[in-house]
């Protein structure tokens, strides 16, 4: 090795290999600088290496942070809260109103049993009509005429009878000079028989006649007021309601009126014969009526589940129209026992109409209600419920039996009418 080349490594704090060996010393006893080195190494090591530790540790730190903010949130969405409300008893001191149209107690329409023209009309809507009265004159033409060649008919077979009698009673006393045959004898008997059935049936055809004539007049069949004329003079009449034919007039009796109610199922039971009921009409405020309940159907309707029940209703100062809409309150008795919810309590399941009671625990309970009146944004409940239960308002459809529930505490009152 050349001087230069040594003199650097001298300076350098380097030796060869060959004098270190040639020495008999070790080469990290013969380098004293390098054992700072490595431990500076070493401790940049153990740094780096406790810094990735850490990153680890703060990374799965907030991973399980993360974890369970997912985990609370899930179970703050998976909690259904929920409204409630208490059923209310039933108000009207047992009345049950339903809807119902006034009739007269008596109403027909009125057709002819003749065939013509209508000659003129007597009577016209509004009208006060009694028994008998003539409403309508009708002209009839060909029954006339058929009256006048039944009439000819009927002196035909009168004269035919008086010859057959005649002839009958001659060959009678002939046959006892027995100056005929008993053969002789019987046809004129049996022509003298005939001639008497064809005076009869000539009669009857004579009375058949004279009753269509009769019918010329159409009269009102009871007292009452006329509600309809479909006529005018000139109109063509037909026979009888069949066919093309119509009524010539309409007439009611309007003294006394009627009315049809259709009660609930669940109110069936408590209506009675002879009970009083109250009416209203909406164009007359402050004014009611009392009817008398005379007869029901006696059974209950399968196809709507009510019961039809049949009120009359004195009207003598015709305050009354006949076709009026009208309330009818019902004397039902037991209000205390009924039970007004919201209409949207209700749930409607394959298993019949529930409603959803929450008990003290939060648990959901579907309970089986009976309906009674629909009262439009209220029901009636007649069983299923009692009035300490808490109905869930707006229930959802997924909702089931044995859920768990929070109830949302209910505001005050004043805080109602503020948010309102």
């Amino acid at each position: 090795m050349s001087d230069k080349s040594e003199k650097r490594h001298a300076d350098l704090g380097i030796h060869g290999s060959h004098s270190h060996h040639q020495d008999g010393v070790h080469p990290h006893a013969a380098h004293p600088h390098r054992e700072p080195i490595l431990h500076r190494a070493r401790l940049m090591s153990v740094g780096v290496l406790l810094c990735l530790v850490a990153g680890g540790i703060a990374t799965f730190a907030l991973r399980a942070s993360h974890a369970n903010a997912l985990a609370e949130a899930t179970a703050e969405h998976s909690k259904l809260y929920v409204n409630t409300v208490t059923p209310q008893p039933a108000t009207g001191k047992g009345a049950l109103t339903l809807p119902g149209t006034l009739q007269g107690m008596i109403e027909a329409p009125i057709f002819a049993r003749s065939s013509g023209y209508v000659l003129r009309w007597n009577k016209d809507i509004g009208a006060k009509v009694n028994k008998g009265d003539v409403l309508a004159e009708i002209d009839t033409p060909e029954i006339d005429q058929q009256l006048a060649q039944a009439l000819a008919a009927r002196d035909q077979a009168a004269s035919s009878l008086d010859l057959a009698k005649t002839s009958a009673e001659r060959w009678e006393s002939l046959r006892k000079k027995d100056a005929v045959t008993q053969q002789e004898l019987n046809e004129r008997t049996s022509a003298y028989a005939q001639a008497k059935a064809n005076l009869a049936a000539a009669e009857a055809n004579v009375v058949r006649l004279q009753k269509q004539v009769e019918f010329k007049r159409v009269v009102a069949p009871f007292s009452g007021v006329v509600t309809r004329r479909n006529v005018e003079v000139g109109d063509l009449i037909d026979a009888g309601n069949g066919g093309a034919a119509k009524s010539l007039f309409s007439v009611a009796q309007v003294d006394t009126l009627r009315v049809y109610v259709y009660v609930p199922q669940a109110y069936a039971q408590r209506i009675k014969t002879g009970d009083t009921v109250t009416i209203s009409q909406k164009e007359l405020p402050g004014q009611l009526f009392h009817g008398t309940i005379v007869r029901s159907a006696g059974a209950i309707d399968t196809a709507t589940r009510t019961l039809q029940v049949e009120i009359n209703l004195p009207n003598k100062e015709n305050t009354l129209l006949a076709g009026a809409y009208v309330e009818v309150a019902l004397p039902v008795g037991g209000a205390s026992t009924i039970l007004t919810v919201p209409s949207n309590v209700i749930l409607f399941r394959p298993e019949g109409t529930r409603v959803a009671v929450v008990d003290a625990s939060g648990i959901v309970h579907l309970q089986t209600v009976t309906i009674g009146h629909d009262l439009g944004n209220k029901l009636e409940i007649v069983s299923g419920i009692s009035a300490n239960d808490k109905l869930i308002l707006n229930p959802a459809d997924s909702l089931a039996d044995k859920d768990a529930v929070i109830v949302t505490p209910s505001k005050p009152d004043e805080e109602k009418k503020a948010a309102a």
